[in-house]
């Protein structure tokens, strides 16, 4: 079998084509999205996604600032300066960068945020709602993974309404920002939902089950070809760094292993060039909604609900 590699830039692009054309619409209220990360140290990650996040700001005209903070900062001032950005009503979407410092607690950064402001959903209120099926925003990577999903089945005849239902999806990964999410959206969507996560023994007795399989577990090549079944439609989240000893260049790699995975799957996203495009688009999709919510308007569309 010859997967079918779904394009995420191509996608994010058509992505971020609709949000421009929504924030047209908006501005005619007077609308302008502001998004403020806060990046604590000096993690080389964090610092990576920060300048992403500054980019789609900065192409989409939105507003936006940066508060670094250092590595050994006491709680109480990641607080108060969380607090700061919650009060400052130029401000409408709010990112917390991770890794976060050992001595941060992620659940204390978590209910700091205004839910209204919190585009991660990652506010005990916001994932309640989300677990409820009336989310206020979707997580940006697990929304994502179902965007290429969705995108995929409307392509391929079917259509997204009726491609879940009945198929067993296997998540494997359960962190708060993407396993449990996803876990949640494929239940909404009528699938029959596995979870998974690295330590599940053995894993490939539950990872040949999927039909649709999306693999969040931050470990490299955690699921090979012979973890899978034929035309599994596969999802890789997952994003390292590898050295080429040879060359001493550094590629992108994700938590499949592509290749082997590619010849048994009917369709399969990339690492680069699959999720991650789309996760960053979906990022301002929600700023915008955050700044809409803040203004009392209504989008055109409800995308991103």
């Amino acid at each position: 079998m010859t997967a079918v590699v779904i394009d995420g830039n191509a996608i994010a692009e058509q992505l971020r084509k609709s949000i421009a054309d929504e924030l047209q619409v908006l501005r005619l209220s007077e609308v302008r999205p502001g998004l403020a990360t806060v990046l604590i140290g000096e993690s080389f990650d964090a610092q990576a996604y920060e300048r992403h996040v500054k980019r789609l700001a900065e192409s989409l005209d939105y507003r936006y600032v940066c508060e670094r903070l250092p590595e050994d900062i006491e709680l109480a001032d990641v607080i108060a300066t969380l607090g700061k950005l919650n009060a400052d009503p130029r401000i409408t979407g709010i990112l917390v960068l991770h890794p976060l410092p050992p001595h941060i607690p992620e659940a204390e950064m978590n209910s700091a945020v205004d839910p209204l402001k919190d585009i991660e959903a990652v506010h005990p209120l916001n994932t309640g709602l989300l677990a409820q099926g009336r989310p206020r925003f979707l997580p940006s990577t697990p929304a994502s993974c179902f965007y290429l999903l969705d995108h995929y089945a409307d392509a391929n005849g079917g259509g997204h309404e009726s491609f879940y239902s009945g198929r067993t999806l296997v998540v494997v990964g359960r962190s708060n920002s993407v396993g449990k999410p996803a876990q949640m959206l494929g239940l909404q969507r009528n699938a029959t939902v596995i979870a998974c996560h690295s330590r599940t023994k053995p894993l490939e007795d539950y990872t040949r089950q999927a039909d649709i399989l999306i693999v969040a577990a931050g470990v490299r090549g955690i699921v090979d070809g012979a973890m899978v079944k034929e035309g599994v439609v596969a999802v890789d989240v997952g994003i390292h760094a590898v050295k080429d000893e040879q060359t001493g260049k550094t590629r992108m790699v994700g938590d499949l292993d592509f290749d082997s995975v590619a010849a048994k799957a009917e369709a399969i996203t990339p690492v680069p060039g699959g999720v991650g495009p789309t996760t960053d688009v979906w990022l301002g999709g929600n700023a915008l909604m955050a700044a809409a919510i803040a203004h009392q308007v209504e989008p055109r569309f409800g995308l991103f609900r």
